[in-house]
């Protein structure tokens, strides 16, 4: 135990002297994302995607709910086998309305979650690439993400900002 307590105490006062000569900058991959045209076309296509599919699941929604209203009219009046043949020809609508909404939204398998993966991590790739150049350029040892979504960052001095250096080097590339 008095071993770890030198060993805490002498880490400590390691980074305390190294923490002199460390430069900490910070981002805010909200904007960037909001602001990099390819991640902006990328989550543009990926919402009309989506929006494609759910007018396809109102589309199977509405045409179920319609033959079930008209079932229910006359069902009483239905012979008891038509009556089970109607009531599983409804259930197999219902699993494949469900069977569709699983496939497009389900998660982590659906397809609308490997389409956001397929699109976007290329592009965060080269957000990340980025961030390390304009990082090395600026000399910082650390930088943190202080997205309002998944806050990484308590408190960061403005001047420390490099969001708007890194959608610079994104958009013009290498210097």
């Amino acid at each position: 135990m008095k071993k770890l307590s030198v060993l805490f105490i002498v880490a400590i006062t390691a980074l305390s002297l190294n923490a002199q000569s460390l430069k900490i900058g910070y981002i805010d991959s909200e904007v960037i994302l909001s602001q990099y045209p390819p991640a902006v076309k990328a989550q543009s296509d990926l919402d009309a995607l989506v929006a494609k599919w759910r007018a396809q699941l109102d589309s199977m929604m509405n045409d179920y709910q319609q033959q079930l209203a008209a079932i229910q009219k006359q069902f009483q009046n239905m012979p008891p086998d038509k009556q089970r043949e109607i009531q599983q020809q409804m259930a197999q609508k219902e699993m494949e309305i469900n069977q569709f909404q699983q496939q497009k939204f389900g998660q982590p398998n659906g397809e609308i979650y490997q389409k956001n993966q397929e699109i976007l991590e290329p592009i965060k790739q080269k957000i990340k690439d980025a961030i390390k150049e304009v990082a090395k350029q600026e000399g910082m040892s650390f930088v943190f993400d202080s997205n309002q979504t998944i806050p990484v960052l308590l408190y960061g001095d403005e001047k420390y900002d490099i969001t708007f250096k890194v959608l610079d080097w994104l958009k013009r590339g290498k210097k």
